[in-house]
């Protein structure tokens, strides 16, 4: 699976659409974690929706519409606010945790989402069925979600996974790491354009047994399509 190469305009639109819906959820889910864990910070600010207008960055839309022509880019939605001091109305004394539930949800919607889609869609394949053009949109949508759960799941700032890292890890770690914070975006485009000879990019090769384990899972001999 190449996402960066020349593509017909059916496949421009599918990439481009599963991005959206994907990214929405994603962000959706921050979001309505965060209020149901006590914070109203993104709800008072109109986060907690399925409109995509309300999660549009355009510069990360911007990153989603290189990708989906076969460009190099990287997209993401516009950040969630979240307050971890509010997390105490529901009693996570913990701040550290609460934001690693925020942190996580969004990851986990893009694997419900590729399920949801992927399983049903498995099975219907495994008995000759076909969806015609919508496979094109199936099967992409299916690769961005996973691609973004695996992405944003690296324990790199400013992505979810060193939320996570940060919530588990014992306390004493806490002052390491929370300094990467303000250098997290330069170390991860240092990691996205490191590409060692012969092989892929670094980036890539973090994420990419992540993402192969869940395509696996999914969809089974099928992922790769």
């Amino acid at each position: 699976m190449d996402l960066f190469q020349r593509r017909e305009p059916e496949v421009i639109v599918a990439i481009l659409l599963s991005f959206i819906i994907a990214t929405t959820i994603h962000e959706f889910m921050h979001a309505w974690t965060a209020w149901r864990l006590g914070d109203d910070t993104a709800a008072r600010l109109g986060r907690i929706t399925l409109n995509p207008v309300a999660h549009f960055e355009i510069v990360g839309f911007i990153g989603m519409v290189l990708i989906s022509v076969g460009f190099f880019g990287i997209g993401w939605g516009k950040p969630v606010p979240v307050n971890p001091g509010n997390f105490r109305r529901r009693g996570i004394q913990n701040m550290r945790l609460g934001m690693g539930i925020v942190a996580i949800a969004g990851p986990i919607s893009n694997v419900v989402q590729a399920a949801v889609v992927g399983i049903p869609y498995r099975i219907a394949t495994g008995n000759g069925r076909s969806f015609g053009q919508l496979d094109v949109f199936f099967e992409w949508f299916i690769i961005i979600n996973l691609l973004l759960a695996a992405f944003n799941m690296i324990p790199i700032p400013p992505l979810d996974g060193s939320k996570v890292l940060t919530a588990i890890l014992p306390n004493f770690w806490y002052p390491i790491l929370a300094p990467l914070e303000r250098y997290g975006f330069m170390i991860l485009f240092v990691f996205i354009f490191i590409t060692p000879r012969g092989s892929g990019s670094v980036i890539g090769e973090i994420y990419g047994p992540v993402f192969d384990f869940l395509g696996g899972v999914i969809l089974g001999p099928r992922f790769g399509f």
